[in-house]
């Protein structure tokens, strides 16, 4: 059987975001759909569903929503091909 070769975040369609909350806490490689970026908006969409998420996680586990203090793209991982 042969073996599936993994794709890239960004090659399915997303980009990876490094978010850091106001607390200090840090969530890496956040996960935004390509679809809603772009445009004049720059990364507020992504700022605005990333915020979205956070109350969903915030409501389940029983907690206040932590406010988001900056959000950067994250690095395009290196291939395995150029590390070698």
């Amino acid at each position: 059987m042969a073996k599936r070769a993994r794709q890239l975040p960004q090659d399915r369609g997303t980009i990876l975001f490094d978010v850091v909350f106001e607390d200090g806490s840090r969530a890496s490689n956040r996960r935004v759909p390509m679809e809603i970026l772009g445009g004049l908006d720059g990364d507020q969409p992504a700022r605005d569903l990333i915020e979205q998420q956070e109350a969903e996680i915030a409501e389940k586990a029983g907690r206040a929503p932590r406010a988001i203090q900056s959000l950067t793209r994250a690095a395009m991982p290196e291939s395995k091909l150029a590390r070698d």
